[in-house]
């Protein structure tokens, strides 16, 4: 449904994407990478809100170098940046009827039934007539995804969705977005690795702008497979290890002496991919 083929941009003499393919289609992509991989500039290059330097986007057909075809295809989609801006003074009901409104939902009663209905769908609607500064950082965070979610878009772009959520609130956000993805394209970046294991059927790893990793988490995590180990004490010399929460030394990489086997997780196997870029 969407093809990227050698996507390139440069901020000044640094190359953020370089000559990047990627195709994407039904289900939720999850984004991997350290900072400045790429991911964000991906993002605002799908979401139409920035111009690759070279390359194409193909979605659904539609070129977003063509002006025509770019408003076009911002109908079909949702975004959810890194860093939302708000209009503190409005209220969370107003602030999203006026996002519906740019996307072109004219029909009032129509509309303000669409902004109920996302509002619901982030548990926000008994914060309708809050005001946006008065919002907790989770609460934001949420109302951001209501604006993203509005005509229940085909492709839906989230950066970095789950900033600012509590356990309960990450859950509700798995529930809805895998549901979501049953019918649609979503393609989410994220630091949480545990969000990518527990939600993306398909994980794909950037660094310097390209993709190095594209498979599913399980298949990422069998990059670890045999690396990493459960030990009693700290171990002498090993790549990376930690104190767990019962009291033994996690390592990832060359096994220490009297270290049994463990099974690896999709942290395991970003980390032994990227190395020190991780």
């Amino acid at each position: 449904m969407i093809q990227i083929k050698d996507l390139t941009k440069a901020y000044g003499g640094k190359r953020a994407l370089d000559g990047l393919y990627l195709t994407l289609g039904t289900g939720v992509t999850g984004l991997l990478g350290p900072n400045g991989a790429g991911k964000t500039t991906l993002l605002r290059c799908l979401a139409t809100t920035l111009a690759a330097d070279g390359g194409s986007v193909d979605a659904f057909g539609l070129d977003p170098a063509d002006r025509v075809q770019r408003t076009a295809l911002r109908r079909r989609l949702g975004y959810l940046p890194q860093d939302p801006g708000f209009y503190p003074h409005f209220t969370a009901f107003d602030l999203v009827d006026y996002v519906a409104i740019l996307k072109e939902l004219t029909d009032p009663e129509r509309r303000h039934a669409e902004v109920r209905r996302v509002l619901a769908e982030v548990d926000l609607i008994g914060q309708a007539r809050t005001k946006v500064r008065k919002l907790s950082g989770g609460m934001r965070q949420r109302l951001a995804l209501a604006q993203a979610l509005l005509g229940e878009p085909d492709l839906l772009i989230l950066d970095e969705p789950t900033v600012g959520l509590d356990p309960e609130q990450r859950m509700l956000f798995r529930a809805l977005i895998s549901r979501i993805g049953e019918s649609r394209t979503v393609v989410l970046s994220t630091h949480q690795t545990e969000d990518v294991a527990a939600l993306c059927e398909r994980v794909v790893v950037m660094r310097s702008g390209r993709a190095v990793f594209d498979g599913t988490p399980g298949e990422l995590a069998g990059i670890a497979e045999g690396r990493v180990w459960l030990s009693d004490e700290a171990p002498a010399i090993s790549t990376l290890f930690w104190r767990t929460a019962d009291g033994r030394y996690r390592t990832l990489g060359e096994r220490p002496p009297s270290a049994d086997a463990t099974r690896p997780g999709v942290e395991d196997g970003y980390l032994m991919l990227l190395g020190e870029a991780a």
